[in-house]
């Protein structure tokens, strides 16, 4: 059974301070997957998780992951600004762009991230531009040796990173033209739960930088090994296990690296949604139903809230707080009120009979099922929009100790309409 820390009365009382739609996140249960994680690849000599900022980019969360000693990966300037608010700076943070403006590429330097570039081109882009640091990264797309995933798709249909021979090319430019420390890092899929899929990702990267060693003489500082490593969204998945692919990507450390004599070598990932995601929930509640060629449950949520089921088809489990045994009896297509039929959160989904807040008024009564969907504490509130005039939801942070704390407060009209400037007229002052 999905975990969800908050029963019926709780949410009963938290939504008359904070009303649906809300996220809410568990501290406690994030802090003690980070310490799993960490144990788990205690057996290199040198580790460091970047979280992936995009993932869930709110820096009281980034403050929590600093203080366990994670660092942050950033694609934006905002995410860079952001790393700085949860003070994680320097090398602490990575800068993993795309397409990247001399602007971003001024601000991660300027703040001492390591910068990964995304193309061969942007070694001389770089010189010319911020110059270059003494420390870069570089992005490997293995094309056809490797498989990727529904989420991201073939590496070889990807926009991103350096082939092969450019990025044994590039690094030699790079040795050539001053640079003294060198990274290698990879992203080949996404939300991938086979951990024998990520061993072999880690190994080919020991491989690479093997060969680069021989044919360059750079000696790798360290490897990212991504990001991509899934969640168990369905009950009858497994979450990865953690010691079971630490201990297969060590045997392929000690097979490939050490004979080469390229240990110790510092190992760095870049997980977000492992960290976060199976901790955060999104809290709504049923507002209509409708009965026509299909049965529909609509929520005060809609896919500006979360977009995943839309955009992917992606599977999110839902339970009804104080309905957990209860029969799934009901077949329901649960929507938002987008005017885009991809608005669902949920299609020909067995749930139990929800009541909704329309039927309670017709009691004269309030209320109406909480309805909670699962695992959104990663790519959740950070993937929303403003269409259809939609205004994002708030984010609640449920403490350690039980209380709860606003860590983003749900947008206001006012909001949406304060980039205006109509005449030089802002439409609110």
């Amino acid at each position: 059974m999905k975990y969800f820390p908050l029963d019926k009365a709780a949410l009963e009382e938290l939504s008359r301070q904070y009303p649906t739609p809300f996220y809410i996140y568990d501290e406690k249960a994030i802090i003690e997957n980070v310490r799993n994680i960490k144990a788990a690849f205690s057996c290199f000599p040198f580790y460091k998780n970047y979280f992936a900022v995009k993932a869930l980019p709110n820096p009281f969360i980034l403050k929590l992951l600093a203080k366990e000693g994670f660092g942050s990966d950033c694609s934006s300037y905002a995410e860079l600004l952001l790393s700085e608010m949860a003070g994680i700076t320097g090398e602490d943070a990575m800068f993993t762009s795309n397409e990247t403006p001399v602007k971003e590429y001024e601000a991660a330097k300027k703040m001492g991230a390591v910068i990964n570039l995304d193309d061969f081109s942007h070694i001389e882009y770089l010189e010319k531009t911020t110059g270059l640091p003494e420390l870069i990264s570089m992005r490997y797309n293995p094309g056809p040796l490797k498989e990727g995933n529904a989420i991201i798709g073939k590496p070889e249909e990807a926009k991103y990173g350096f082939t092969r021979e450019m990025l044994i090319k590039g690094f030699a430019m790079l040795k050539e033209k001053g640079v003294k420390r060198f990274s290698l890092h990879t992203m080949v899929a996404s939300n991938e739960l086979s951990v024998a899929y990520h061993i072999e990702t880690a190994r080919l990267l020991f491989e690479l930088a093997v060969e680069i060693f021989n044919k360059t003489g750079v000696r790798l500082e360290f490897i990212n090994l991504g990001g991509g490593v899934g969640i168990p969204y369905k009950p009858d998945q497994e979450a990865i296990n953690y010691k079971a692919l630490t201990d297969g990507i060590l045997k392929a450390y000690k097979e490939v690296l050490e004979p080469a004599g390229l240990t110790p070598m510092g190992i760095r990932t870049e997980w977000g949604r492992v960290v976060t995601g199976p901790y955060g929930w999104l809290v709504t509640r049923a507002v209509h139903k409708k009965e026509i060629y299909r049965n529909y449950i609509a929520l005060d949520a809609c896919a500006a809230d979360l977009m995943r089921p839309g955009l992917y088809g992606a599977y999110h489990h839902i339970t009804i707080p104080g309905k957990e045994n209860a029969p799934l009896t009901e077949t329901y297509d649960v929507v938002g009120s987008l005017c885009e039929n991809n608005d669902k959160f949920a299609i020909q989904r067995q749930l139990p009979k929800i009541e909704t807040a329309a039927e309670y008024i017709m009691r004269n009564k309030s209320g109406g099922d909480f309805v909670i969907l699962h695992d959104v504490g990663a790519h959740g509130r950070a993937m929303g929009y403003n269409y259809n005039g939609k205004l994002r939801c708030g984010e609640l942070l449920l403490r350690a100790d039980g209380s709860v704390l606003q860590i983003r407060r749900a947008e206001t009209v006012e909001d949406y309409f304060a980039t205006l400037d109509i005449n030089g007229v802002k439409v609110f002052n």
